[in-house]
């Protein structure tokens, strides 16, 4: 049914950058209009709060904070596909010494973390005008530059966006009982006596199995199951072109299995940058104007702001896990 519920708007605006076009294949799919007067799931929200955010992306959008800057993402693709070179070419010229090799393995990281969010980009359709021309470029950036599948990360990463942080919701923070997290879900497998892992130690065995295990095994595994699940030839064959892209390249230096050891080091800064944004289809250059007015809403209305450096934002991670894993342990133990 259709909604008059402005926060239900804000959502679809945030989703859809075109959405006269998108309107043209909801019509179909039009069963009735909620009236005002009935009961819907956004009861108790703060109103003003919300004619706030209104007004805010009102003014978002006539400042020009949504158009892209098409040179600022050519040359942020460009500085991408020079790292990818300069690393090959060190090697081409000076060879497969130990420093050499580790600089070439930070240079590929380098240029692996930041492939990781020009594909977020194209992904939120937050470049071009045109979504075929985002979609294209996305394929190319996350399937030939990093091996993995548009389709399997927007299926994910939309989920996130429209619920994040709920169980059960968002699959950012699916943990397959390897931890357990906030407040409810540890109190819930206690009662229940449910010990997969040692849940108190989780804050211990996070540095152990979670970075290191989440990106290089977990959704490589996962991607690959999903593109052939699904039969998405055409994302399969673009993460494959990077794995015979790369092997073609460094196994002349390092041999089949070296050059696989290689592309490991692709993963070293691959989970440091996780964030969430209220414009998910802004370009990230604008970031930075609109973060003082956000600032300003939020303190308005009491919502906490918070802005982290990297290590607080770690040792906040590992506080959290020790809290969780605590209640668990009491729940397990005494209820």
């Amino acid at each position: 049914r259709s909604s008059h519920n402005p926060e239900l708007i804000d959502a679809f605006a945030a989703f859809h950058p075109d959405p006269n076009f998108v309107r043209k294949f909801l019509k179909p799919l039009l069963i009735g209009a909620l009236a005002p007067t009935e009961p819907s799931q956004d009861h108790g929200k703060n109103t003003a709060l919300v004619q706030d955010f209104q007004a805010l992306r009102d003014h978002v959008e006539r400042e020009g904070f949504l158009r892209a800057r098409l040179l600022f993402f050519s040359l942020y693709l460009g500085h991408i596909l020079l790292l990818e070179a300069l690393a090959l070419g060190l090697l081409w010229v000076w060879g497969t010494s130990w420093s050499l090799t580790l600089l070439c393995s930070l240079m590929l990281a380098t240029s692996q973390a930041q492939a990781s969010w020009l594909q977020h980009d194209f992904g939120h359709l937050s470049v071009f005008k045109k979504s075929s021309w985002n979609h294209v470029l996305q394929k190319f950036v996350i399937g030939h530059l990093k091996g993995a599948s548009a389709n399997w990360w927007n299926h994910r990463h939309f989920q996130h966006h429209a619920k994040p942080n709920v169980f059960s919701k968002d699959p950012d923070i699916n943990s397959l009982h390897v931890f357990v997290l906030g407040d409810k879900q540890p109190v819930e497998y206690g009662i229940k006596k449910m010990k997969y892992m040692p849940y108190h130690h989780q804050h211990q065995y996070f540095f152990l199995i979670g970075p290191p295990l989440l990106i290089p095994v977990y959704f490589h595994i996962q991607i690959l199951r999903t593109m052939f699940l699904r039969q998405d030839w055409v994302d399969l064959a673009w993460s494959m072109s990077f794995y015979l892209r790369f092997i073609c390249c460094y196994y002349p230096f390092f041999g089949f299995f070296g050059s696989v050891a290689l592309i490991t080091q692709r993963f070293i800064h691959s989970f440091i940058h996780w964030f969430a944004n209220l414009f998910p289809t802004m370009p990230r250059h604008n970031y930075h104007l609109v973060a003082p007015l956000v600032r300003t809403l939020c303190e308005k209305h009491g919502v906490p702001y918070q802005v982290k450096t990297l290590q607080k934002g770690i040792i906040d991670v590992v506080r959290s896990l020790k809290k969780s894993g605590d209640l668990w342990l009491d729940a397990y133990l005494h209820k």
